[in-house]
């Protein structure tokens, strides 16, 4: 090989798929072996403490052969290591990492990531008061607070239960991070998770108005007994950090 970069990648090569490429030919195969294990192993520590359940639901062999299927077939848009975690789940939702045995394994991914997703963000709420009228004024929802759908029940896939058909029903969860920076995980009914989209998209309608279209959307009678029967609920809410306030005007 007459260039550097050309030994290079061929090292590259090597590394991430041995059984289809050799290495550069000046390189014994001693010291090859310590690059392949040295990549392998510090891949599969990282991607084990990122998805334990998977870890363990798969079991040994499975696991190995994901990891190894990452590293020879993903290509990373990202060298941060705690962007790690995002390019598994793309890797196992894409062609080249799906397991038709296992149609569930991209959702439980991003289940299990989303816990360390949310400890690490630094996202802000705009400008906001925290006391505001939660049914005049325009709502908050927080940003540390993540509602998050599922087709399949990630909640209670791990060892002893792996799916094969998805329930009828979707798996909503509510993630929020507390002050202390604990992660709360809890289950939503479908118009509590419908009422947080709403609110998550929205910028200029007030609480009152998003009661009035999630009535409507559900096919409620009684406009004014919903919306005192939902005032409470948004109350709760702020109490619990999932809404951070009211919007403030520019």
């Amino acid at each position: 090989m007459s260039t550097l970069h050309e030994q290079l990648d061929a090292l590259a090569r090597h590394v991430r798929e041995p059984g289809m490429h050799a290495g550069p030919p000046a390189i014994e195969p001693r010291r090859l072996k310590v690059y392949r294990d040295l990549v392998y192993n510090n891949l599969d520590g990282l991607l084990a403490g990122n998805f334990p359940v998977i870890r363990k639901t798969v079991g040994d062999d499975a696991w190995a052969a994901l990891v190894r299927a990452f590293l020879a077939r993903h290509r990373s848009h990202t060298p941060l290591f705690t962007e790690l975690g995002r390019e598994f789940i793309g890797f196992l939702e894409s062609d080249a990492g799906a397991d038709p045995s296992r149609p569930w394994l991209g959702e439980l991914a991003h289940y299990e990531w989303a816990e360390l997703g949310l400890q690490l963000s630094d996202a802000m709420p705009p400008p906001h008061d925290p006391d505001g009228d939660l049914l005049d004024g325009v709502p908050v929802l927080s940003p540390l607070s993540w509602p998050l759908a599922y087709r399949w029940p990630v909640h209670r896939i791990g060892p002893g239960f792996e799916p094969l058909e998805p329930p009828p029903e979707p798996t909503l969860v509510l993630l929020r991070r507390e002050k202390d920076g604990r992660i709360h995980f809890s289950m939503l009914s479908p118009l509590l998770f419908r009422l947080l989209e709403l609110l998550g998209a929205n910028e200029e309608r007030a609480g009152r108005e998003v009661l009035r279209h999630l009535a409507g959307e559900a096919g409620q009678p009684g406009l004014d007994a919903f919306i005192d029967t939902a005032q409470p609920m948004l109350q709760r809410l702020r109490d619990e950090g999932v809404l951070s306030g009211t919007r403030l005007s520019a």
